[in-house]
């Protein structure tokens, strides 16, 4: 029987996934793979690593993180490009066109073998059918000649709830689908009605903490009944809890880089290189 393993957050440290990736092949010759976001940016080898998964693709699928997001968003308006940013390698690349096409393909969100998987999180009112449904809408766009339209003030929600803003709104309107791209990608806090906050990564006073919360600590919480596996919180490091699974161990801060078997939730990790 085939394995599949899912992958933490890369962020181009592409020397440690190499490392992870013989190390699960001694295990498993022929597994699949599913990255949860992320695979550039911050490390030292975008386009490398990048590439990398790209060879892989006949076995191997990624769900969209904030990173790969940002990138699209960078190569539609350029003056976007944070000082930070360390993916110029890719905007530089000859074979950058067919990178970001075959980015451009990759979903949001993937439900295999009872596992929900994201980048980020999800919205306490959507179940993971609904999900899949509407990462659906967004994939759709990102696969046609219109995709630029999603990215026209993108980042422009600070708070926002789904049920008191946008459940009656149209499906194909941008201000959904953005919102859509947004919680899969950056949520960490939500208040107790669900409201997300984009913006805060960390609790830093008490007035925060007290108005927020981890958006998996939502009560009646629509996906509680499965596991949604998930990375982008490199803070909270690994958890492995029956309903949520957090691989973003933090490679690229000198950390670890983590898989998990979807078979028998056995991990395998490998430190930063």
């Amino acid at each position: 029987m085939k394995t599949t393993y899912a992958i933490g957050d890369v962020h181009g440290c592409k020397k440690s996934l190499s490392i992870l990736l013989k190390k699960i092949h001694k295990k498993s010759p022929e597994a699949n793979f599913i990255f949860l976001g992320d695979l550039i940016n911050k490390g030292p080898q975008s386009l490398d690593t990048l590439r990398m998964v790209y060879s892989m693709r006949n076995y191997a699928k990624i769900v969209l993180g904030n990173h790969e997001i940002h990138l699209l968003d960078v190569l539609i308006n350029i003056n976007k490009k944070s000082k930070l940013d360390t993916f110029d390698d890719i905007l530089d690349a000859p074979d950058k066109k067919k990178l970001v096409s075959w980015l451009r393909t990759q979903p949001l969100a993937i439900y295999y073998k009872k596992y929900l998987m994201i980048h980020a999180g999800v919205a306490k009112q959507w179940t993971a059918q609904q999900t899949i449904k509407l990462s659906h809408q967004v994939e759709k766009i990102l696969r046609t000649s219109y995709w630029k339209n999603l990215f026209f003030k993108l980042y422009n929600h600070n708070s926002i709830n789904w049920d008191n803003h946008l459940h009656t709104i149209h499906l194909n309107t941008i201000d959904k689908l953005q919102f859509i791209i947004n919680t899969l990608t950056r949520t960490r806090f939500c208040k107790i009605d669900g409201t997300i906050e984009f913006i805060k990564k960390n609790i830093k006073n008490n007035n925060f903490q007290s108005n927020y919360i981890p958006w998996f600590d939502l009560p009646n919480r629509k996906t509680i009944d499965i596991t949604v596996l998930f990375g982008h919180w490199s803070t909270l490091g690994l958890i492995m809890k029956p309903n949520i699974i957090c691989l973003d161990t933090g490679c690229v801060w000198g950390n670890k880089l983590t898989a998990l078997c979807l078979e028998d939730r056995s991990i395998i990790q490998v430190n930063n290189f």
